[in-house]
Parts: structure tokens; C-alpha cells; sequence
């Protein structure tokens, strides 16, 4: 099994309210926001954009989220670089996280089996 293409991307920012407002600007609605700095953004029914607000001595990073219908029945590739296997994450998905050839970490996401 592989991966359906891209489920969002999680893009971290100095400035919730500054970033929120711009992607507003592009035509991305605040589908849900917390008091912590963070909400989800979407444009359609395209992928989300998952925005987290970091601290100014810590470098804003991203990442592209791809989706995987079943993580029991997904074969990692022997030539992709597993960073960490299929885990339970605090926003109820499993995820896996894969290393490109330029450094860039990708996280796989599926849904929690009940």
C-alpha cells in the first residue's frame, strides 16, 4: 500500500494572528483555533494548513503530510529512510515520519483503528 498524496501541511509561525490573517487574504478559512497558538486552515477541499505558534528563538520549520489509509497494511519502501514507525499522536492519528534524500522530514498520517 501507498500514499494517497497530500492530506495538509503543519507550518509553524512566530505570529498565529499575522499568519491566520494572511492565509485568510489567499482564501483559507480558520476551520478550528486554540488559545495555544495553533488552528487549522482550509481552502476548499483541498489540504489543510495546521498552523503552530513557536516562541521567536526557535526557527519556524514545516512539514507535508501525507495520507495513508491503513497503517497496518502500509509496507514501508526498504529504500525509504524510516525516522520513527506508525505512533498514536495527541491529535488522534497514527503517524510515521520518513527522511527525504535532502534532509526534509515528511510525516505519514492514518487513522486510529477503533
Amino acid at each position: 500500500m501507498t500514499t494517497e498524496g497530500v492530506e495538509g501541511v503543519y507550518l509553524e509561525t512566530h505570529n498565529w494572528g499575522k499568519t491566520a490573517n494572511f492565509l485568510q487574504a489567499l482564501g483559507y478559512k480558520v476551520e478550528f483555533a486554540t488559545e495555544e497558538g495553533s488552528g487549522m486552515l482550509r481552502n476548499g477541499s483541498g489540504p489543510y494548513l495546521l498552523l503552530a505558534e513557536v516562541p521567536e528563538d526557535q526557527k519556524p520549520d514545516f512539514q507535508v503530510v501525507l495520507r495513508v489509509p491503513d497503517a497496518e497494511a502500509f509496507i514501508a519502501d526498504a529504500s525509504l529512510d524510516v525516522v520513527t514507525s506508525f505512533e498514536e499522536t495527541h491529535y488522534g492519528t497514527q503517524e510515521m515520519k520518513v527522511r527525504d534524500p535532502d534532509g526534509r522530514v515528511w510525516s505519514l498520517q492514518a487513522p486510529i483503528k477503533k
